[in-house]
């Protein structure tokens, strides 16, 4: 079946990227992927939020052109392939879109549509806000403490997929080339005949992009550190190569705006611990912002027991999948947690729900949405529409405090009223005023 013209509003506007900022029309057609499982019903629910907080917020000055592509179950049975190009142009034509969970299709081909749409565009910042809405079930005492944003590397480490199955020839020509040529190193497998092989690549560009971009965030919402989250103790030469890279770009490009713990140590070393911390000191009651980083394992727990002493959080891809899991579960579950993918170079973004497909719940109405909701928002603020993410917000927070939400929660809240998905999106809108 060949791939299907798209239909562009006609009362729409493109986004235009100029002089390395985007340039938003006051309807700008924005791409959409309704997303499979429960996809369909998070989507309905989640648009008319979307299209509520603008109206609100701008009455009939400014308003949405949704554009619907297709990927995954959808697009297949329409043209046969999982990731038709026109999806994919569509996004890189009109540069800001959101989309729903994709199934990850069964066999050869395709290994993740998400993964792929990342290439496909080179989104390498995958942006996972965290934050706490009051009332929300949690399992930690004090979650009002997690406000964090995770920069988490979109195209590199072991997600690259460099990799050698056992028992292949591939697997063969690799071992026997790594015994031959570095024998010390092939010494250090335990089991290197029966070892499948993956390869780690932590490229300078990719480390140093995604700091300058974390740094940017952060300057530009005058948040009050970043953390550059590594193991580089054991992993020298990639997650400690990615600490080294990201402390040189801070010095390099924002040495006026930011202090760093590779400055510290260097006054430590030349003048002692007390002149480090006065000068540490200094800079932050000057207005500076503070680059540190702390290794992974620590991070982990830290987030737990000391999650006010984390901010802007930067870190490489694997580490950033764990991370950013692990803080939603503080805060109400990846169900409420939003996401984008970003290259901030172009400008190109795509900002989607986190969360899975969902199969066994598909048609039943049922589902939280507030993860697609809240990405919504999320892609309003990077559109320069904070007065309608803040309604979203708003929202949000009203439909948890009066205790009106999906079972996801109802389950875990005493007194709480169980609404359908389609009734949650509108307590939500109720919520914004």
């Amino acid at each position: 079946m060949p791939d299907t013209p798209l239909e562009v509003p006609s009362d729409g506007q493109r986004i235009q990227l100029k002089d390395g900022g985007l340039i938003v029309p006051d309807r700008p057609i924005l791409p959409f992927i309704e997303g499979d499982g429960i996809g369909p019903d998070i989507w309905a629910a989640a648009v008319r939020v979307l299209d509520a907080a603008v109206a609100r917020a701008y009455g009939d000055r400014r308003s949405v052109a949704w554009m619907e592509v297709f990927a995954g179950q959808k697009a297949f049975d329409r043209t046969g392939e999982w990731l038709p190009e026109s999806t994919v142009q569509a996004f890189r034509d009109f540069y800001v879109g959101i989309k729903g969970p994709l199934t990850t299709p069964i066999g050869g081909g395709i290994r993740s549509l998400n993964v792929a749409l990342r290439k496909a565009l080179d989104l390498y910042v995958c942006l996972r806000p965290v934050r706490y809405y009051d009332g929300t079930p949690t399992p930690v005492k004090h979650p009002e403490k997690v406000d964090m944003v995770i920069f988490r590397e979109n195209t590199e480490d072991i997600y690259a997929g460099v990799e050698f199955e056992l028992g292949t020839e591939a697997n063969q020509r690799f071992m026997t080339w790594l015994s031959e040529t570095y024998p010390d190193e092939y010494a250090k497998i335990r089991f290197p005949e029966s070892s499948g092989i993956g390869i780690k690549p932590i490229s300078l560009e990719g480390s140093q992009r995604l700091v300058r971009s974390a740094i940017r965030y952060a300057l530009d919402r005058k948040r009050r550190s970043v953390t550059l989250v590594h193991k580089g103790n054991i992993m020298k030469y990639t997650e400690g190569a990615f600490r080294n890279w990201g402390y040189e770009v801070a010095e390099r490009e924002f040495s006026d705006s930011v202090y760093t713990w590779a400055q510290w140590n260097r006054t430590k070393k030349a003048s002692g611990e007390e002149a480090a911390n006065q000068e540490q000191e200094a800079a932050l009651k000057s207005g500076k912002l503070l680059v540190k980083d702390a290794i992974a394992d620590i991070a982990f727990q830290q987030t737990i027991t000391r999650a006010d002493e984390f901010d802007v959080i930067a870190t490489m891809n694997l580490n950033g999948d764990y991370i950013s899991d692990a803080l939603a579960a503080q805060v109400g579950g990846i169900g409420i947690a939003p996401g984008g993918n970003i290259n901030y170079e172009t400008g190109h973004a795509i900002f989607e729900a986190t969360h899975g497909t969902a199969p066994k719940y598909t048609g039943q109405n049922k589902v939280n949405p507030g993860s697609v909701i809240l990405s919504g928002e999320l892609m309003f603020r990077y559109i320069g529409w904070d007065e309608a993410a803040d309604l979203i917000v708003r929202g949000i927070e009203g439909a948890i405090r009066r205790k009106q939400v999906t079972y996801d929660f109802h389950r875990l809240m005493d007194g709480a009223t169980l609404l359908s998905t389609s009734a949650f999106g509108d307590v939500v809108i109720e919520s914004m005023a």
